[in-house]
């Protein structure tokens, strides 16, 4: 009995951690958009949402040259939070205009940089003090997805704030908040302790014999093209919330998060009828849907149609991240797994949300930014690329992509 209070007693500290992770990213994120419109830096929205893939592409390197061989991961947690939570705390103070947005877009960058390993190493530090990992693992991550729901509601929802700076001093007190917590957390020892730092590991070198099989290779190479329309829904969808006439932007968009949960919950019903290739597909098919429901919905602000889009972000989210990862893991021999998921994080969250973000700014600026007259019309032509874009490498994907006896006999 004792073993098992003490094991609940982890897991409510690990939950705690894990809320307080994404309600950090989440208090920030979804409003930051609105935020720099209306401090005259809507220029610079672009490289706002750039700074994230950047760290993301940064963060291996970081981790695995001195997070998993140096430091303990509590330790390391509580550093990266403590002074990523200060700097974005801070990062009002520099506003001042048009002019303050390269300075401004510094410090998000900054934050970035010590929050993305943290994304990695909270999962190290959750599996390393639980004692079944497929049972309570999404029992603690689903915490996650509250603390991201709760951080919207509370900037959005209670203090109307989706164009102020306050988002920005609550994700930061949350994030001083959770890295004073970390260092409370039980001692994880370092994961790769007296590993040597060896290159082809940080580069993911050996993963890349995994694009030897054609399906992987068609994966990769699809998961990467979709994130580019992909990221404008994360750059620039609160902003076309707000400009539609919905009260309280970032609340709306947390109905995302809510659907996330549910969808999470079932897609083990969904993975055994359907299979890796058909959820990916119809993770696929609910972008190519919900950039469609905007560009439909964007002349008049249609509510429902609006709401609609947001409301498919768990089959996106689930069915095609979540999927894919799982895909990954059981192709990838036991050896490679690790470096194969960092793999599709540096193609995705890296690599294509980068591009995808740059693309998104451009094409943002080209059909909405400095209309003063059907500003609705320009985003139904800005929904509409990515909903064609997202659609051809959908239908690519399905004619190209096979797992089947080919993966087998290669593997």
């Amino acid at each position: 009995m004792g073993a098992d209070v003490k094991h609940s007693f982890i897991g409510a500290r690990l939950s705690a951690m894990m809320f307080l992770q994404f309600f950090v990213w989440g208090a920030w994120f979804v409003t930051v958009g609105n935020y720099m419109l209306k401090t005259e830096m809507g220029d610079a929205i672009g490289w706002a949402y750039s700074v994230g893939p950047i760290a993301a592409i940064l963060s291996p390197f970081l981790l695995g040259m001195v997070a998993d061989r140096f430091f303990a991961t509590e330790r390391v947690l509580g550093v990266l939070h403590v002074v990523g939570g200060l700097v974005l705390y801070c990062s009002p103070m520099v506003v001042d205009g048009a002019a303050s947005s390269s300075l401004f877009v510094t410090m998000l960058f900054l934050h970035t940089v010590c929050y993305m390993p943290t994304l990695g190493l909270t999962n190290t530090l959750a599996f390393h003090n639980i004692t079944d990992q497929e049972k309570q693992f999404p029992l603690i991550r689903v915490f996650g997805t509250l603390g991201w729901i709760a951080a919207n509601f509370v900037v959005s929802k209670v203090f109307h704030a989706d164009e102020t700076a306050l988002p920005l001093q609550i994700a930061g007190g949350a994030g001083v908040l959770l890295g004073l917590y970390c260092l409370t957390l039980p001692h994880t020892p370092p994961p790769a302790k007296g590993q040597k730092i060896s290159v082809r590991d940080l580069l993911c070198l050996d993963a890349l014999s995994l694009l030897k099989q054609r399906s992987f290779l068609v994966f990769i190479v699809s998961s990467t093209l979709i994130c580019i329309p992909l990221a404008a829904y994360y750059a620039y969808a609160p902003v076309f919330v707000n400009t539609s006439g919905l009260a309280d932007p970032a609340f709306k968009m947390s109905f995302g998060q809510m659907s996330e949960i549910f969808f999470m919950l079932v897609m083990p019903l969904f993975f055994a009828r359907l299979g890796v290739k058909k959820m990916l597909l119809v993770g696929m098919f609910a972008w190519v849907a919900r950039y469609g429901l905007f560009a439909l919905g964007a002349p008049a602000g249609t509510l429902w149609m609006i709401l609609a889009g947001i409301a498919l972000h768990g089959v996106c989210y689930d069915f095609f991240f979540v999927t894919g990862q799982i895909y990954v893991d059981k192709v990838a021999p036991v050896a490679l797994r690790g470096q194969a998921q960092g793999l599709l994080i540096l193609v995705t969250q890296g690599i294509g949300m980068l591009v995808g973000a740059q693309v998104a700014a451009k094409l943002y600026a080209r059909v909405v930014q400095g209309r003063e007259v059907d500003v609705l019309q320009g985003w139904q032509q800005y929904w509409l690329i990515p909903c064609i874009a997202a659609a051809v490498i959908m239908v690519l994907f399905g004619l190209l992509f096979t797992n089947g006896k080919e993966d087998a006999e290669q593997e």
